[in-house]
């Protein structure tokens, strides 16, 4: 079952792996920042090739120096808890691409999950 919960904002903010914030990887500090913040969620996606404002071309292929490849830290959640989060990000990313744009949020849910399926009310998962 499907159900539509909405519109939302996705925050996208991508960075480089090997950046850092107080000896720790900036992509931690951001996630732990979103959670400390109470947003929805935080994923942490690892790019496989890419380039941005230094024209490098970074590559995780074998044959290259896979260094420093592109993170992109994704949170989505309401307008209003994202734009709040927002400045927090300022002193976080000095380098890097932070994006946020408008997104339809879908629920899918299996028929396990569903508390309003006559199939499985009642029931309790293993």
């Amino acid at each position: 079952m499907t159900a539509s919960t909405g519109t939302a904002l996705r925050l996208t903010v991508i960075v480089g792996e090997n950046d850092t914030w107080r000896h720790r990887p900036l992509y931690t500090e951001i996630v732990h920042r979103a959670h400390a913040a109470g947003l929805a969620g935080a994923s942490v996606f690892r790019g496989i090739e890419g380039f941005g404002a230094s024209s490098l071309i970074h590559t995780a292929r074998l044959l290259s120096l896979g260094e420093d490849l592109p993170v992109a830290v994704v949170v989505v959640d309401s307008a209003p808890r994202v734009r709040a989060f927002l400045p927090q990000l300022q002193d976080l990313v000095t380098g890097g691409l932070v994006t946020v744009d408008a997104c339809e949020v879908i629920r899918c849910a299996g028929s396990g999950d569903d508390p309003g399926n006559p199939d499985t009310e009642g029931k309790k998962s293993p």
